[in-house]
C-alpha cells in the first residue's frame, strides 16, 4: 500500500474565506502514486472546514449570508464562548455546519468527483497561520 501525508498552510487576509484547493489535492494525488484508494482532507483548526460543493461565486455569497443568518458574527456578546475574551463563536458554529473534512475516492490515479465538484477549505477565524491535513492511500 501507498501513502502520502502533506499540510497545506493557510494564513488569510480576511477574517472569512473560501478557498478552492482542489488543484492543489489533485496535485498530491498525482504525487502520490495512488491510483485507487482515497483522499482525506481535514481541517486541521476548530474555525475552519472543508467541503465539497460547486465553484460558483454566487453560491459562495449564499454561503456566506446564510451562515451569517445561523451563526452571526455580531454581536460579539451574544456568545457565551466569547467571555473567554476571543470573538470567534460564531467561528467555532460555522466550521461545525459546513463541517470538518472530506474524503474523496481516488480512481485511475484521479480525484473521483462528480459534475461539478470542488473541494474547498472554508476560513471563519482568519488573519492566522492554519492547516490543512491531506493523506492519500491506497495502491
Amino acid at each position: 500500500m501507498k501513502s502520502l501525508t502533506e499540510y497545506l498552510v493557510f494564513n488569510t487576509e480576511k477574517r472569512r474565506e473560501f478557498i478552492n484547493i482542489t488543484p492543489r489535492v489533485e496535485e498530491l494525488v498525482k504525487t502520490s502514486g495512488v491510483k485507487e484508494g482515497l483522499c482525506l482532507v481535514n481541517a486541521m483548526h476548530i474555525t475552519a472546514s472543508v467541503f465539497i460543493n460547486d465553484d460558483e461565486s454566487g453560491l459562495h455569497q449564499d454561503f456566506e449570508e446564510w451562515l451569517e443568518k445561523y451563526a452571526p458574527h455580531e454581536p460579539v456578546s451574544r456568545y457565551r464562548h466569547n467571555r473567554t475574551g476571543e470573538d470567534n463563536a460564531d467561528a467555532h458554529l460555522k466550521r461545525t455546519i459546513m463541517g470538518r473534512e472530506v474524503v474523496v475516492a481516488v480512481t485511475g490515479g484521479r480525484l473521483d468527483l462528480g459534475p461539478w465538484e470542488q473541494i474547498f477549505y472554508g476560513e471563519f477565524d482568519g488573519r492566522r497561520k492554519k492547516r490543512v491535513l491531506v493523506k492519500i492511500i491506497g495502491e
